[in-house]
């Protein structure tokens, strides 16, 4: 959460998804009834150390990191939140005093703070004592999230071999004092809020959401048959595809897909934060590939699209959406439609609160081809991320203008073939040249032709035996 969202957050002002409390050395009294607000509507931001004209008035530091722990203790405690519900708040620094921001998403279940319900308006929390409007929010948490649904024979035999285990892992790699992480058995599950019951009903069981986490492809097809997801590459062969990966697996494991066909089609462009390499392709799909999966409407029989062509990579799933038009990232609300995948997601540190990530996306994509990414709420949810920006054209009419584009054109050619060459063995120091020819769609003549120069220019070395060999870049930047 960088400052200047802060800033507008505080010139924005309270309102129905916004909330500021004073807090010095201890939680604000109410603060639960705000969290159980927030996620009983539409969620929201609350700032701790604001007054309520949007004044910073600041934490006592030495108190900071302990009110932390303090109010992710009591999140999970059925006696101030219930069902609980894991926030993470986090510690800022704003124009030298700290405050605490805390993220609070839309719920899919009804809760109550200390067995009240409270609803949330402009005017700020208000309880719900009448059973009219109790029902009434009850049937718009089942209306509007079918991850909720309760699937009663569902059990721990379908789901996939080992992936509990290997969630419970990305958590602990994540945050190694994890609550979730004494927990066993339904207690696990229900904590995550993939286990529940229903009170109209009395109906309980692993829900939608859990069968999607962690179940088997053939569990997860016998309940939704229509489910797949389609990554796609068109380049050469536009009218069908160069290549195609079908996924029908649990969420945990399509992440991992769909990174993979990623990293096997877009070159991951060198670039430098700081004193730091860090990962553009990394930095942008880290976040959408989350977002497609966790905010996708899953009843909805239309397949899931990923398609990279030459100069973008489009995204598109099916959506039950809350604003139509573009989302520009100062201005996107968090809501998500699948709140607990969402928030297994977060826990597993595969996605970011919804602005954060989105504003993220924009930042890095810009860096990757110097244009920002479209996002577009239908309700077909769509991205389109830039690869490159778009070639200029030129007509000469002179022999010697022609002559001269020419070779400027074959210089720029030759110039971007050598980058893209050594941008690959940096990613892949054992490639072959046969493999790098197809990938850039080259004779393998004319890859021996780049790295006789680039040998020569002493950018590009080769260490080692011809069979058991590498290839090492030389140059500690790559220019564009």
């Amino acid at each position: 959460m960088d400052p200047q969202h802060i800033a507008h957050i505080l010139k924005k002002g309270e309102g129905l998804t916004i909330e500021f409390k004073k807090a010095s050395k201890e939680l604000p009294g109410n603060l639960f009834e705000t969290i159980c607000a927030f996620l009983n509507r539409q969620g929201g931001t609350i700032l701790l150390g604001v007054d309520d004209s949007g004044k910073l008035i600041g934490l006592d530091k030495n108190k900071a990191d302990q009110l932390c722990r303090n109010l992710v203790n009591l999140s999970n405690n059925s006696e101030k939140l219930d069902p609980v519900f894991l926030l993470q708040p986090t510690i800022l620094e704003i124009e030298g005093k700290s405050i605490i921001h805390v993220f609070v998403p839309s719920s899919s279940q009804v809760h109550k703070s200390k067995g009240k319900i409270y609803d949330r308006s402009t005017d700020g929390d208000f309880v719900l004592n009448t059973h009219s409007k109790i029902s009434d929010l009850y049937a718009q948490k089942a209306t509007n999230y079918s991850e909720n649904t309760i699937y009663p024979y569902l059990n721990e035999s379908h789901f996939e071999n080992g992936i509990i285990e290997k969630a419970k892992n990305l958590i602990r790699a994540n945050r190694p004092s994890h609550p979730w992480l004494e927990l066993s058995g339904t207690a696990f599950y229900k904590a995550a809020g993939l286990y529940r019951t229903d009170l109209n009903t009395n109906t309980e069981g692993f829900t939608l959401a859990a069968l999607l986490l962690f179940g088997k492809e053939e569990a997860i097809l016998s309940m939704l048959p229509h489910y797949r997801i389609e990554a796609i590459l068109r380049r050469v062969d536009t009218s069908r595809y160069d290549d195609r990966e079908t996924i029908r697996r649990n969420l945990i494991i399509s992440y991992e897909m769909l990174m993979q066909f990623l990293a096997k089609h877009l070159l991951d462009k060198f670039y430098m934060e700081g004193d730091l390499r860090i990962s553009l392709r990394e930095h942008i799909f880290r976040e959408l590939v989350a977002n497609f999966l966790i905010h996708r409407e899953y009843i909805n029989p239309r397949v899931s699209t990923l398609e990279i062509s030459v100069d973008r990579c489009i995204l598109r799933n099916a959506n039950k959406p809350h604003l139509f038009g573009s989302i520009q990232p100062d201005e996107c609300e968090s809501y998500p439609k699948n709140p607990h995948i969402t928030k297994f997601f977060v826990q597993i540190a595969r996605a970011e609160e919804l602005g954060t990530g989105i504003r993220n996306v924009f930042k890095y994509s810009r860096l990757y081809s110097g244009i920002a990414p479209v996002f577009m709420e239908k309700d077909v949810f769509e991205v389109i991320v830039p690869l490159s920006k778009p070639k200029k054209t030129t007509t000469k009419t002179t022999t010697k203008t022609t002559t001269k584009t020419t070779t400027k054109t074959t210089t720029k050619t030759t110039t971007k073939n050598a980058r893209l060459i050594l941008e690959y063995f940096h990613q892949n120091a054992s490639g072959t040249i046969k493999e790098l020819a197809k990938k850039l769609n080259l004779s393998e003549d004319g890859i021996r032709y780049h790295l006789k120069k680039l040998k020569a220019q002493k950018k590009l070395t080769y260490v080692g035996s011809p069979r058991k060999g590498y290839w090492q870049v030389l140059v500690s930047k790559l220019k564009n």
